[in-house]
């Protein structure tokens, strides 16, 4: 195992910096990253798939935390669409840090039945310079029909030094059916010349592959047609073309080293590296053709490469003071296999093995009158090991008595610094050990120690720093007025005697208090504007041993020249803002600090037309807060008003009311999930059957498989008496129909029917897939069970959906037409353990079966032991099982049970199929 002192270096710098955490996740840059916490985009405005947008809308994206506003610029934000596909639309980028969200304001309003991309770039970093991991992409369309996108392509457009053998790729914001991506609708020109390739799809992403190699120093058109469609056989807007170079088989040269040649000096622990003009082969960079030798010796060390840097890394320390010649051989070679025309040599000299020395201090050796409250550091001749400094090899001592006290190291320099004042009039001794380590491991030779003696009671105390400064100007008239001590003071003779102000020779009436050593005055009222006040701390001053101060210390300073009126400067929602969330809490920002007994219902306040909103008004900072005591309307115009009753801190008004008005997010109407000629049908087994085993089976509906009659078993048609190899322990009543292929009573009609009935349920299973309806969330990890959940979309994140420890609450919140979609890539499970309660699905305020949805990858299993109530449709690719031992009790499903593949199978089961 590798055991260079330079892993170590690493590791110390790394756990110093970050204390007592480990970095983990957030994509690399010149910050230290912040444990933990990567920025996201957790929501956008218009959201991802909006169709109907506005065509004055203004795009948002709102992150996870508060991101750095330097790194926002007009570049951090592309909206892209319309005839000029790929171009991005001109607009107005800025950014609010109060709720870290981004706004683009386009300069034109967006054109009608346009799809739209936006992308967020991953230049924007958070205030701990943790850079956004990937570009966030999201379409939405000024429509109803949300056309698919490009939204990345590889190479990118107007890319350089591409390899004369690479695979073009083009990935889109849908998937895509695959039959119509092909090297028909996806293919490179060079000039007017098409390339002849083939085209492959996988996933969202497409792939050219030309037939033989590029030409190189070329440029090629890659081009993406209208014919290209998505799964539901929207096609894109428009053709799609972008461009790229290729690179030249010119060969490579080495432009730059580390060490440069001739280099001395060189750290011990160096890793060296050279960097190429253009692109390599990774392969051809290794320890045959990246060598480094001392003397006749070969240097043990391992070659990677990045970017168009190749590194040789040492095993071991180089040895002191000796001679390193590099070499690159003409056996390295660029992506186009071009080699490097002849050996690459440089050469550079190690550095001296020196141990690190203490080369100043504060105090200084010897130093005496040292304040009571000093800090001590000690500053080395070399980087040091932060890990090695510690309260165990830098010491502070009286006598024999170890002083506690914190230490901290930055650049050369570490710090001592007491947890209390030191004593008054008394020798101390600090220590740095030999336990003390430089970035090499190298150790000081021997302890470094020195002594100071602190400041004697005999001495006379002074005022070593005020607040305000002498002859300071425009000092706010709120100002409290400090005046700090070279030690500790008897505070008994800090007092209004002592310490005064005065305007002329108008004596201050104030407040005065002392702590550590620092004297406090605070006035009584506001000062006034543009006036020159005194400042006096007299002799009659005493410190801890009662030395009085030598003279009085006056100092002076100018009130600022006005009093100015509050304003606000920021509000939130924005004045005319759009789509505000229904839970929103209001804001006004001021420029300056308020009263907070000003700040109430009655001097800010919400209404909606002429009706008051009711709510809670709260003060931090420089903000006020109105929260809501419910939820807003959607699609209602509310007005918010501060008014002139709000005062600073200084009693001065806002000079006239502040009004500004927001309209609420529109009522989201729910998308309509369309079952088409499924909807009839309670069971659909696919080509596989539907089976009953139990006695109670009741399918309040039809059934159908597009299999043979003989794979439906355990039932009787309602309606046509007809008998399906039932048993006395396997009856099944369908009160609409059983629909199948031939034998009879299967008919080719009944066939017919239900080969329909399968096509439209897989078109209701893609509609109600992550792919066309993205944005998921999984409220429960998984388990469903005990929540209650208010319309929308719901993803599983490991794949599987479960209900078993308790019901699940499903609140239309009064809406008919709330809808729910749960999604899960692989199983549905329900009920395999819990009480008889955890098998229910519960529908309040007005939800209804029909408009609840299982989207499910695998097989679904509803245990029904005990009773139990499902609702809404399946659909499952591999099956849907219903089991409920004993004839005494059901399962009911208020819903559908389709498998588009698999069978469906029953036990004492009652489905009813929700009216349309």
């Amino acid at each position: 195992m590798k055991t260079k002192r330079k892993r170590l270096w690493m590791t110390a710098i790394v756990a110093s910096l970050l204390l007592v955490t480990f970095i983990v996740g957030c994509k690399k840059d010149e910050y230290v990253e912040v444990v933990g916490v990567c920025p996201l985009v957790i929501s956008t405005d218009p959201a991802n798939a909006a169709t109907n947008v506005p065509l004055s809308q203004i795009i948002s994206a709102t992150f996870n935390e508060k991101m750095d506003p330097a790194t926002i610029t007009q570049a951090s934000f592309t909206l892209t669409g319309g005839v000029k596909a790929g171009v991005p639309v001109s607009g107005t980028l800025t950014y609010n840090n109060t709720n870290a969200t981004l706004n683009f304001v386009p300069t034109t309003s967006l054109v009608q039945n346009t799809t739209y991309t936006g992308t967020v770039k991953s230049t924007i970093k958070d205030m701990n310079g943790n850079a956004l991991q990937t570009n966030y992409v999201w379409t939405f369309s000024t429509g109803v029909v949300l056309s698919p996108t490009v939204i990345a392509t590889d190479p990118v457009n107007s890319a350089s030094g591409v390899f004369i053998n690479k695979v073009v790729t083009a990935t889109f914001s849908v998937p895509m059916n695959p039959l119509t991506v092909t090297s028909t609708n996806f293919y490179l020109k060079q000039g007017t010349t098409v390339i002849a390739g083939t085209g492959t799809y996988s996933g969202t992403t497409a792939s050219f592959t030309s037939t033989g190699e590029l030409l190189p120093n070329t440029v090629y058109t890659g081009i993406i047609t209208a014919g290209a469609k998505n799964v539901a056989g929207t096609p894109l807007e428009n053709e799609y073309t972008w461009s790229f170079t290729t690179g030249s088989l010119a060969g490579p040269t080495v432009i730059l080293t580390d060490p440069t040649n001739n280099a001395t000096g060189v750290v011990l622990e160096k890793t060296i590296s050279a960097t190429f003009s253009m692109a390599m082969n990774p392969l051809t960079l290794t320890n045959a053709t990246f060598t480094v030798k001392q003397g006749l010796a070969t240097v043990v060390g391992n070659v990677t490469y990045t970017g168009t840097t190749a590194y040789f890394d040492p095993t071991a320390s180089l040895i002191p003071n000796a001679l390193y010649v590099c070499t690159i051989t003409s056996g390295a070679k660029n992506v186009n296999g071009t080699a490097l025309t002849e050996n690459y040599v440089w050469s550079f000299t190690a550095g001296s093995f020196t141990a690190p020395t203490v080369i100043s201090t504060d105090p200084a050796n010897l130093a005496t009158g040292v304040l009571l409250n000093k800090k001590l550091t000690a500053t080395f001749s070399v980087p040091m090991d932060p890990l090695t400094l510690s309260a165990a090899t830098f010491t502070l001592k009286r006598g024999k008595v170890a002083i506690a006290g914190t230490v901290s190291y930055t650049g050369t320099t570490a710090t001592f610094a007491p947890t209390t004042d030191l004593k008054s009039d008394t020798i101390y001794t600090a220590t740095i050990t030999t336990g003390a380590k430089n970035l090499a491991g190298l150790a000081l030779e021997a302890d470094y120690v020195w002594t100071f003696t602190t400041l004697g009671n005999a001495s006379p105390p002074v005022v070593i720093s005020t607040d305000p400064n002498n002859n300071a100007l425009n000092v706010d008239l709120l100002k409290t007025v400090t005046a700090t001590f070279s030690m500790p003071m008897n505070a008994s003779t800090i007092n209004a005697t002592t310490f005064t102000m005065k305007n002329g020779t108008i004596s201050i009436g104030g407040t005065i208090t002392y702590s550590g050593s620092t004297a406090t005055f605070d006035p009584l009222s506001m000062l006034l504007a543009n006036t020159l006040y005194t400042c006096t701390v007299t002799n009659g001053v005493q410190n801890a041993a009662g030395v009085t101060m030598v003279s009085d210390y006056v100092w002076t300073f100018t009130t600022s020249s006005a009093v100015v009126a509050p304003v606000v400067i920021n509000t939130d929602p924005l004045n005319n803002a759009i789509d505000v969330p229904l839970n929103k809490t209001v804001s006004a920002t001021f420029d300056m600090q308020m009263d907070p007994t000003t700040l109430t219902s009655a001097s800010f306040m919400l209404k909606q037309g002429s009706t008051p909103v009711a709510g809670t008004v709260t003060y931090s900072g420089t903000t006020a807060l109105f929260n809501p005591t419910n939820d807003l309307v959607n699609g209602l115009v509310y007005t918010a008003a501060v008014t002139t009753g709000v005062k600073n801190l200084a009693g001065v008004s806002l000079v006239n009311d502040y009004i500004w008005s927001f309209t609420t997010l529109a009522a989201v109407v729910p998308p309509v999930i369309d079952l088409g000629s499924a909807a009839i049908f309670g069971a659909f087994g696919g080509n596989a059957g539907v089976t009953n085993q139990g006695i109670n089976t009741v399918v309040n509906g039809a059934i159908a498989t597009t299999a043979a009659s003989t794979l439906v078993t355990g039932f009787h048609d309602g309606l046509t008496g007809d008998v399906y190899t039932e048993t006395p322990l396997n009856v099944g009543l369908v009160t609409n129909g059983i629909f199948t292929a031939p034998p009879f009573p299967g008919t080719a009609t009944s066939e017919a029917i239900a080969t329909l009935g399968l096509i439209d349920a897989n078109a209701a299973y893609l509609f109600i897939s992550p792919g066309l309806m993205p944005g998921g969330i999984d409220p429960g990890a998984g388990e469903l069970g005990g929540l209650t959940l208010a319309p929308g979309v719901y993803k599983s994140a490991s794949g599987t959906f479960k209900i078993s420890n308790g019901p699940l609450t499903l609140d239309a919140q009064g809406d008919p037409n709330a809808t729910w979609v749960f999604q899960t890539a692989a199983g549905l499970t329900v009920g395999i353990a819990g009480p008889t309660g955890a098998r229910s699905v519960v529908l309040i305020n007005g939800a209804l079966p029909k408009n609840v949805f299982w989207y499910v990858g695998s097989a679904a299993t509803i245990n029904g032991a005990g009773g139990g109530i499902m609702s809404g449709t399946i659909i499952a690719t591999a099956g849907v099982t219903f089991s409920t031992p004993g004839n005494a009790v059901q399962t009911v499903l208020n819903g559908r049970a389709i498998s588009l593949i698999a069978s469906v199978t029953m036990v004492n089961t009652t489905v009813n199929v929700p009216a349309p």
